[in-house]
């Protein structure tokens, strides 16, 4: 299925613009033809005529949405293994994602990076006037940008929190704290999307619940999930590639949470590096398709790299 029929089906966004530049040769010479170059993946059509695609992922990083010029080798590896393994959760909680069984011929170099897709669209729905998307996000713990809010008297998802919790404070249940999807990420009120997604939001609720006990079991404390729905081509809703990775989540190790040494194992490491060096304020003089030059000392590609290899020993059985 080529680009043009897949764009035909309502599947792709005709916003996202797709490339005319060839992929890998071990992949082309198959008949996988790369049509997108996203930020850190890549996806080419799937020889055949069902609506799949190959994602293969890469090295490449970014963070706040900004583009870089960094790799860290290894990154893409780690993180497909731990996206499968997310999947696999996933499925046998009963919810499906868009992660297919179907695996690239495993003698190729290439192989550890890829995922055999089902096309989806996202999961769309008018607000106040708007189409919007959605990131449906999970937390355990009251921290970052929600505690911030609750710190400025703020109830951006109209939770009602006491107003005296403390940072990291433990929910009885986990909270629901969902937003829009976009170059900026607006709160929603977490009622009013239940009362719209009941079925989705109580499947992705018990979900988390069931991983957040095993990952404890296995040494590591989740704070929080982001979950993306899309909506593949016979209208069911399923999760994307991102489940219960480091992508998508906060982990820590149960023994630094313990003593309360609150170390990221996950993208949060780059993201401190970020604000460090306020890559935000150099990002503002990119333009369109320029990536934003980064230097970025081994120490911290060494730290990322060993969380999500801890991640990928401890969560995967």
């Amino acid at each position: 299925m080529n680009i043009s029929e897949i764009v035909a089906l309502g599947l792709w966004p005709e916003s996202k613009k797709t490339t005319n530049k060839k992929g890998l040769p071990e992949l082309e010479n198959l008949g996988y033809n790369l049509f997108y170059i996203g930020k850190n993946a890549d996806l080419y059509t799937c020889p055949g005529n069902e609506p799949k695609v190959l994602l293969v992922r890469s090295d490449r990083c970014s963070v706040f949405d900004i583009p870089l010029n960094l790799e860290i080798e290894g990154k893409g590896i780690y993180q497909t293994s731990i996206s499968n393994n997310g999947a696999e959760f996933a499925k046998k909680s009963g919810i499906k994602t868009a992660i297919l069984d179907e695996k690239i011929d495993d003698s190729l170099d290439i192989s550890p990076r890829c995922q055999v897709m089902e096309l989806c669209k996202p999961l769309e729905a008018e607000i106040d006037g708007d189409i919007v998307q959605f990131e449906f996000i999970f937390r355990n713990y009251l921290t970052g940008s929600l505690y911030e809010a609750c710190q400025n008297g703020k109830d951006p998802y109209g939770l009602e929190l006491a107003p005296n919790l403390k940072q990291w404070y433990k929910f009885e249940t986990p909270i629901f704290t969902p937003t829009t999807k976009g170059v900026k990420d607006e709160p929603l009120n977490s009622t009013e999307v239940r009362k719209r997604f009941p079925e989705i939001i109580s499947n992705l609720e018990k979900l988390f619940k069931d991983f957040t006990v095993f990952a404890e079991e296995n040494g590591i404390i989740v704070v929080d999930t982001k979950f993306e729905i899309f909506i593949n081509s016979k209208g069911e809703w399923v999760l994307g590639d991102e489940v219960l990775t480091p992508e998508s989540s906060r982990f820590i190790a149960k023994k630094d949470f313990e003593a309360q040494n609150y170390i990221s194992m996950d993208k949060q490491i780059l993201r401190n590096f970020a604000k460090d060096n306020s890559w935000k304020e150099q990002a503002k003089s990119l333009e369109a398709g320029q990536k934003l030059d980064v230097i970025v000392p081994d120490s911290i590609k060494n730290e990322i790299l060993s969380g999500y290899s801890t991640i990928q020993n401890s969560l995967i059985k």
